[in-house]
């Protein structure tokens, strides 16, 4: 699967789509959640929980192991998925639809990459 070119992603795997309130949902990518595998259960945070960039702030348990998620940027979770609490496999089904949390609020980004640097990025990861 392609990577889209109008979003950002980081060295972790997630992917971040700027919105137009000048907040951004945040996912995972195709290729994160082709190595996790079959997703069973994504624990994600609560509306109004603070995030930090380069930090976790939830987790995707796969039938193969538990991995955590790591927030592009600081700020404020403002939504979350509520669909993936009960459909988790959306995540692998459309990396690309189904964001995980919207935030807000963003004092700090980490580094981002765009698509054609994440897919180099990947490239070397599989190298």
């Amino acid at each position: 699967m392609k990577n889209p070119t109008d979003l950002l992603y980081t060295k972790s795997h997630e992917w971040i789509r700027k919105l137009e309130d000048g907040s951004v949902e945040v996912g995972l990518t195709d290729y994160a959640q082709h190595q996790l595998g079959d997703l069973v259960f994504i624990g994600l945070p609560q509306e109004g929980d603070a995030v930090t960039a380069g930090e976790s702030f939830c987790d995707a348990e796969s039938v193969k192991a538990v991995s955590e998620v790591y927030s592009p940027v600081t700020g404020t979770v403002l939504a979350i998925n509520e669909k993936l609490l009960d459909q988790p496999e959306l995540v692998n089904d459309k990396p690309y639809g189904a964001w995980l949390v919207r935030i807000g609020e963003i004092t700090q980004e980490e580094e981002l990459l765009g698509a054609a640097e994440y897919e180099e990025l990947v490239a070397k990861e599989e190298g």
